[in-house]
């Protein structure tokens, strides 16, 4: 286990500091112009017309662009094909953009938006996903003949019979609400139309590959006709994929048609309008025990609130039905997950992927069932949860790496104090201070990377300079994580050289192949096992190519130190085997790619919901000390403790930021975090009306890494971007049961103030 005071360390924090970072809206070219978004009041009404005539006409204004100016296909999506760059023939929500409007300065834009006005027939508007996945409906894409953008099933033993034999049967139903992702650096994209036909595009993005292919099908061009160049994000926690990508689009559909460079800068309240969000979720669980304390059965039903656009609804979904039961062995299951479109705010990718929602409802469904049977909620879970050689509720058994749950909740225990805190917990009755006081804990299993929702690869290149210096790249992205920190530290430690040495390039979609969208927490797991790759690669080169210098076999030069060394005690500086290898007319360069597959493949059966549904898992547990203010219903975070298997952590200290961050995330998201939605309306449109935790309302968290070394991953690390953030809501949830005596079923938990 590591509490780590190692010196922490980011190739990117000298210019980030100092403001020499460029972020996107600090791109300026020569004639630039400036794009503004034209949105309608509706949330859903058939467009007639659309009337530009008047806003043409304001001064600066160079173009109006609606759907009938682009030249490829305004429709376009990653999984479903059915977001409208710019909606052509309905409203479907309230963020629909109808036009675009190019004008020499920002004002101007914003002026003669304005004036940009459309001719509706209001639509009959559906905000239920459970009501909307019923027949006869009113259809959000009528084309779909279907408001059900997927279903996810698991078919495991026999529930129903199960469920005739259990002893005790628990019924329950909770809700979530919608999340806004709240990074700092709201939307923005400059698209610079260059001479060689090319248009390069500078945005604030998560994935350039995913913004390379909407803005190509928007042109009706070749992806050669587009690079997408990486630049520092100022943040995204999932949140900009579908919606950074979409306005990389608009910015070089307006450059293409006007041949100038455009910028599109979003507004706070357009960002929280139009982007996409969390998924809401209404789930059904039922829970059947027998008296030995032992989990039979569950049958979970669940409708996730995908919006207007499909997005990434399948994959989100996809992760809630391999985790339905979380961590725990369950031999009769029978799960339903609908995802499903309404006219509310569309609904994609956020840190966690449909796992906090499913962690949320099943750590309280343990600990109600432990209540239920007169057990210790501790030792329930350990009776039932994953173990060394278990099978999952997919059938998955868990023999390929350390399953280390019961390690991080023993820990967890251990750091928080559990036990002797919980004899504290009030149970609805005042504490000496006039609080509410309890503890709670959780935790939880993650299948790393994409698993069986898709093709799961990454790209990496080395390339030795003939000074010694060293350049470095991959398919992943840096969104502020510091993924390139662990990369180049990667590097370094399997080449045996100075990590001054090497530079990682920022790539563009020009310059390395798509390696895949950095979600999933698989950046590390899959950009570190790319490096491995390639640096084992470029090992095997120089070794063959200066083991006669050596006087050596190949296979005996060891990398070290900055040094090539034979068993012999011959030995070439790094720098000096590097200008050998120029002389003798070899490049020391190495591309490869980590696959998931040769033996580490993934499998699904979407009618039995039966296979291998990640190469490799994670495991967490988080606890929460909270005190209530009976008055104002105020909880108080008072402390807060971690514990995550991270396989190797690379880069300790911002590990350990990472899990800080998640946590503080995963609070704001159990207790306060509320867009305000009333018939697919957002009233909190801005970090002003829309709460998240501010820093004095967090304690210093207790944060402890354990590093069993993975032999899935080439370099042994995992992931934790995500597993961060899953367990604090569910913590405090149960925290808020044992100090007030009642569950608390809908998200955020707002306590009511006592009268």
């Amino acid at each position: 286990m590591t509490e780590t005071k190692a010196k922490a360390w980011r190739n990117d924090a000298v210019a980030k500091v100092t403001g020499r970072a460029k972020y996107a809206d600090d791109y300026k070219f020569y004639g630039m112009l400036h794009v503004v978004p034209v949105y309608t009041d509706a949330v859903s009404a058939e467009i007639h017309a659309i009337h530009t005539d008047e806003a043409a006409r304001m001064p600066g204004v160079v173009r109006i662009v609606t759907a009938k100016d682009v030249p490829g296909n305004p429709v376009y999506g990653q999984i479903q094909k059915d977001y409208r760059i710019l909606a052509d023939d309905r409203i479907r929500m309230e963020g629909d953009v109808i036009a675009l409007v190019v004008a020499e300065s920002r004002a101007q834009a914003l002026e003669a938006a304005k004036l940009v006005k459309a001719d509706l027939s209001p639509l009959p508007a559906i905000f239920d996903p459970e009501e909307a996945a019923k027949d006869g409906a009113f259809l959000i894409h009528p084309e779909k003949g279907t408001n059900i953008i997927n279903h996810h099933k698991v078919r495991t033993g026999d529930a129903e019979e199960a469920f005739k034999h259990c002893d005790i049967i628990l019924n329950e139903v909770f809700q979530t609400q919608h999340q806004e992702h709240a990074y700092i650096e709201p939307e923005s994209s400059v698209a610079d139309p260059g001479d060689d036909g090319v248009i390069r595009i500078y945005g604030s993005m998560q994935h350039p590959f995913v913004a390379r292919r909407f803005s190509a099908c928007v042109l009706g061009e070749p992806l050669s006709n587009i690079d997408v160049l990486t630049i520092p994000v100022g943040g995204g926690f999932g949140g900009k994929d579908d919606t950074a990508a979409i306005v990389a689009a608009r910015a070089a559909l307006c450059a293409r048609l006007t041949d100038r460079p455009c910028k599109l800068t979003y507004a706070r309240e357009w960002s929280m309008k139009e982007s996409y969000k969390r998924h809401p979720y209404k789930v059904y669980y039922k829970m059947g025990l027998t008296k030995d304390g032992k989990i039979q059965a569950c049958d979970v039903t669940v409708y996730a609130d995908g919006g207007a656009y499909c997005s990434v609804t399948p994959w989100v979904t996809f992760r809630s039905t391999a985790q339905c039961c979380g961590p725990y062995v369950v031999p009769n299951v029978h799960c339903d997950i609908y995802g499903v479109h309404t006219n509310n705010v569309f609904t994609g990718a956020f840190r966690g992927f449909g796992s906090p929602q499913i962690n949320y409802v099943v750590e309280q469904m343990v600990e109600k069932a432990a209540e239920a049977l007169g057990m210790d909620e501790i030792e329930f879970r350990r009776l039932n949860c994953v173990k060394q050689g278990s099978t999952t509720v997919t059938l998955q058994k868990l023999d390929n790496h350390k399953v280390s749950l019961e390690q991080v909740l023993d820990t967890t225990l251990e750091k928080i104090g559990y036990y002797e805190k919980r004899k504290h917990n009030t149970y609805g009755k005042l504490n000496d201070n006039g609080e509410y006081y309890g503890v709670g804990i959780a935790m939880s299993y993650r299948g790393m990377s994409l698993g069986a929702e898709g093709p799961d690869f990454c790209a990496a290149i080395i390339n030795a300079q003939f000074d010694g210096s060293i350049i470095i790249e991959t398919g992943i992205h840096e969104n502020g994580q510091g993924s390139e920190s662990a990369m180049i530290l990667t590097a370094a430690e399997y080449l045996g050289v100075k990590r001054e040495r090497i530079r990682y390039h920022r790539s563009s979609t020009s310059t390395i192949p798509d390696s895949g969208t950095t979600v999933a927490s698989r950046g590390t797991i899959m950009g570190t096992s790319a490096v491995v790759l390639a640096a084992t690669k470029l090992k095997e080169q120089m070794s063959r190519c200066l083991a006669p210098e050596l006087d050596c076999p190949p296979e005996d030069v060891v990398f070290a130190n900055d040094c090539l060394t034979a068993p012999n005690g011959k030995s070439l500086t790094w720098d000096q085997a590097v200008l050998k290898m120029f002389f003798l007319r070899e490049h020391p360069f190495a591309q490869d790619t980590f696959r998931v597959r040769d033996g580490i493949d993934c499998s699904w059966d979407e009618e039995t919901g039966h296979g291998k549904a990640y190469f490799t898992w994670v495991y967490g547990c988080q606890a929460a000390e909270i005190a209530i203010n009976p008055k104002t219903g105020k909880i108080r975070l008072i402390n807060a403790a971690a514990t995550h298997d991270v396989g190797k952590a690379v880069n300790p200290p911002f590990v350990i930021g990472q899990i800080n961050g998640g946590m503080a995330q995963g609070f704001g998201y159990g207790t306060m975090e509320d867009l305000g939605i009333k018939d697919g309306r957002i009233s909190n449109l801005n970090l002003g009306k829309y709460k998240i935790p501010k820093a004095n309302e967090l304690p210093d968290f207790i944060v402890t890494l354990v590093e069993n070394y993975d032999p899935m991953s080439k370099s042994g690390a995992k992931g934790i971007g995500e597993p961060a953030l899953e367990l604090m809501a569910p913590a405090v949830a149960n925290a808020i049961a044992h100090a007030t005596g009642k569950r608390y079923q809908s998200l955020p938990m707002i306590i009511p103030p006592e009268k």
